[in-house]
């Protein structure tokens, strides 16, 4: 008797842990976004070897109060592997250690073309975290998201009206395309094979264009998009910039690049969208195809840490914007729904997939 209540405390205990663990989860995310902040990635970078506690406070802005804290920061990013130790011998040949970089936080340098670090700075911007206060209350009423709920507006609305807030985003948009496309230009030349021209819908600022152009000089390039995203934007040699409304109607072109789009949107949109691509497919009179490059649930089977970050990422489209991260019937049925006739996956993308639907 006396073994099933010690038992019971223990699944208790754990339990507690458990459930403390998720509430102070947050805690991960703001100390990175602190130390980005802080410019600790690039501060130890541009040391050249292991840097020692002492080294790293005398070359951080801070406080003489609070360099005792610099210690307790560190410990928790080394807890959530964006920082390592590593020894090293000081001027007496002791050793000591000093903080290096992980692979992690190495995609957090700020010179790193592939940084990752607007995306965190814009998910975790204010603007962006408030709706998730609103979340219970959301689901009581009639908005078409917590985003709406908190701000009184789409999150499209919002980008339209605060140049803050569309400046970020692209940013961060902008920093996931060179990662993404550096890997599709690697490893999937041949989705490009034969291409004359191609739509980049929703391409911001134009990164992904500007690679596929580079790349594939032959390729004449337009990146489409709301006026206020491509205002003031140039285009040069096979690479222009073109304002619209993709529920409206796009340019006519051989292939039409949806990057990150259709997770956006709810089903019904997705049908729009893609109906509005094949369209501009049909018109051109050519047997092209549409370009998904979209999160694919159920893609990786067995990694809880991938299950959790798609998971992270529905619960992001659902608060933020009316979208969705879709598995591959899912997606099967928005393309035939929109009037392709076949598709192709290509996993190649880590947790996100190369989609090419055919009409």
């Amino acid at each position: 008797m006396e073994l099933l209540k010690e038992e019971h405390a223990s699944r208790l205990l754990k339990a507690q842990t458990h459930i403390w663990n998720h509430i102070f989860s947050f805690i991960n995310s703001m100390s990175l976004k602190c130390a980005i902040d802080l410019n600790i990635p690039d501060i130890i970078h541009n040391h050249g070897k292991p840097m020692p506690l002492s080294e790293l406070i005398s070359a951080l802005p801070t406080h003489p109060s609070k360099t005792r804290c610099i210690y307790r920061l560190m410990r928790i990013l080394i807890h959530s592997g964006f920082f390592a130790l590593a020894k090293i011998a000081d001027e007496n040949d002791q050793l000591e250690e000093g903080y290096v970089l992980t692979d992690a936080s190495t995609l957090l340098l700020k010179d790193n073309p592939l940084s990752v670090a607007p995306f965190l700075l814009a998910m975790l911007d204010p603007i962006l975290t408030k709706p998730w206060y609103e979340l219970a209350i959301w689901f009581q009423n009639e908005d078409p998201t917590p985003f709406d709920t908190a701000h009184g507006m789409t999150f499209w609305e919002y980008a339209g009206n605060e140049p803050r807030l569309n400046h970020f985003f692209n940013d961060a948009m902008a920093s996931d395309a060179r990662l993404v496309t550096s890997v599709v230009i690697e490893k999937c030349k041949g989705v490009f094979k034969g291409l004359e021209s191609l739509i980049d819908v929703g391409g911001g600022t134009g990164t992904v264009a500007k690679s596929i152009a580079k790349a594939f000089p032959q390729i004449e390039c337009t990146v489409f998009d709301l006026p206020h995203v491509v205002e003031g934007l140039q285009g040069s040699g096979n690479l222009k910039y073109v304002g619209g409304d993709m529920f409206e109607a796009i340019p006519p072109a051989d292939a039409i690049l949806l990057k990150w789009i259709l997770h956006d949107w709810n089903d019904e949109e997705c049908i729009k969208i893609l109906k509005k691509c094949r369209e501009a497919l049909v018109s051109k009179n050519t047997k092209g195809k549409v370009i998904i490059i979209d999160m694919m649930m159920e893609n990786e089977k067995g990694d809880d840490e991938s299950v959790e970050t798609q998971l992270f990422f529905d619960m992001l489209m659902m608060v933020l914007v009316t979208g969705k991260e879709r598995n591959e019937k899912e997606w099967a049925k928005l393309i035939f729904s929109a009037g392709f006739s076949d598709y192709k996956i290509t996993p190649v993308l880590g947790l996100r997939s190369l989609i090419e639907a055919y009409p």
